[in-house]
């Protein structure tokens, strides 16, 4: 079995929803000035993801009950997160043995953020070079299937392995649901363009400030209003569809 086929059926094994090969290449400069200088060593980078509980995440506007954030934060963060480190290991280990260098990034990357709050890599870079979806105007990967409710992970590599897909277009349109129910009008609606630096879309501090200050009550930290809203995840547009229902 070719080295492609095989990551992909481990990954559907260990319970990924989203597998893709990106070729980011094209992206080492921009890799090299936000996040941490040895990814951009990497021409190619296995992108998988796994789909949040929709039932979980339909109750954030409720996230200021205690029982509701914390079910938000370990069901559709924390184990999820340790689900992604795992695949992230396992596919590791497996491209390292075929001769190549692999290098897992962590599912998340709070503690290492620097003071632009970029991580070492970008898991939703890589998933839009994979062609699993588009960066919206919340600034998070929007996949056709579930939308935004996806939480992502990368193994970066020097494999020959093909890309999968082609960026996708965007898919908001007019659309700004995540844009006006942004409690801390963190977005500013503008269009992902790659060319663009992230300010011109999304102002990160904004967002943290918020996070911190509820961490100090009893919501833990927890938002995700721009999950729940997206049209694309709440099936208002008739997507839900197969096993990621």
């Amino acid at each position: 079995m070719e080295l492609k086929a095989k990551l992909n059926k481990m990954a559907d094994e260990l319970g990924a929803d989203f597998f893709g090969i990106a070729d980011v290449s094209t992206a080492q400069e921009v890799i090299e000035k936000h996040w941490e200088k040895v990814t951009s060593e990497f021409p190619r980078a296995i992108s998988f993801g796994i789909a949040l509980p929709h039932d979980i995440v339909d109750q954030q506007p409720n996230r200021f009950s205690s029982n509701v954030a914390l079910n938000y934060n370990h069901h559709a963060y924390d184990i999820i997160n340790q689900r992604l480190d795992h695949i992230a290991s396992r596919l590791s280990s497996v491209i390292q043995k075929e001769g190549n260098r692999s290098m897992p990034i962590p599912a998340t990357q709070e503690i290492i953020y620097n003071e632009e709050l970029y991580g070492i890599f970008s898991h939703k870079m890589a998933a839009r070079f994979a062609g699993l979806g588009w960066i919206g105007k919340c600034c998070l990967l929007v996949t056709p299937d579930v939308g935004p409710r996806v939480r992502w992970g990368s193994v970066l590599t020097d494999a020959s392995l093909k890309a999968t897909n082609k960026p996708m277009k965007d898919g908001c349109g007019d659309c700004n649901e995540c844009v006006d129910i942004c409690p801390t009008k963190a977005f500013t609606g503008e269009p992902f363009r790659a060319e663009d630096p992230r300010e011109i879309r999304y102002n990160a501090h904004k967002c943290d400030k918020y996070l911190s200050k509820l961490e100090k009550t009893s919501a833990l930290g927890v938002c995700g209003m721009c999950l729940y809203v997206c049209p694309y995840g709440t099936n208002k547009i008739g997507i839900r569809k197969g096993r990621l229902i």
